[in-house]
């Protein structure tokens, strides 16, 4: 089972990506196979003229297609996901996410843009045939900031939420067994009265 973590920002250092890597770090703590793709890697010209004959271009949809759940990331620009990832997503096929839980991240510069998740990225997904999309997390570049080395690091509130978001995808979305709290009770154990 791999899970393929999408960047989709034009910049390489950017806050989404920041919270790419830590859903990687805690898929990787799991000992789950995470693959990367970074939009803004892909040939330029060919993502633009929609050359599915170009070789990173036939790369990257087999990538997606090969995954069986997929991290999407993208910093909101003027009230929707980056134009880096729109393009890509034209790429795919109309049944292109069919079968797949999808866990979308998103930062933007305020709370303004926090629906962006839902009212931009969210249909396109579906329209996808995305099996399943997870709530998405939203981070306010106040939450993503840059720490003494100059590299985007998250905060505490955001870090809780990538954990419930990495929960909810292991769980919840790939069917993984949640670690009990408690020893099973063998049936000859239970003890009840009416």
């Amino acid at each position: 089972m791999s899970i393929l973590l999408i960047a989709g920002s034009p910049s390489e250092h950017s806050r989404s990506a920041a919270l790419l890597d830590a859903v990687a770090q805690r898929l990787q703590q799991q000992h789950l196979p995470v693959d990367r793709l970074h939009i803004r890697d892909l040939s330029p010209q060919a993502l633009l003229l929609a050359d599915f004959q170009h070789k990173t271009i036939t790369r990257a949809l087999a990538q997606v297609e090969s995954a069986r759940a997929v991290v999407v990331a993208t910093p909101v620009y003027k009230a929707a996901y980056s134009g880096v990832l729109k393009v890509f997503l034209d790429l795919l096929p109309q049944s292109g996410l069919k079968g797949k839980v999808v866990l979308p991240l998103a930062t933007g510069g305020s709370p303004h843009h926090m629906l962006a998740l839902d009212y931009a990225l969210r249909p396109v997904l579906q329209s996808l045939g995305a099996r399943h999309i997870l709530p998405g997390v939203y981070a306010t570049d106040a939450q993503v900031p840059k720490d003494g080395e100059g590299q985007y690091r998250v905060g505490e509130e955001i870090a809780s939420r990538l954990d419930d978001g990495v929960s909810a995808l292991l769980h919840e979305g790939l069917r993984m067994p949640v670690s009990a709290a408690f020893a099973p009770v063998p049936f000859a154990q239970v003890r009840c009265s009416v």
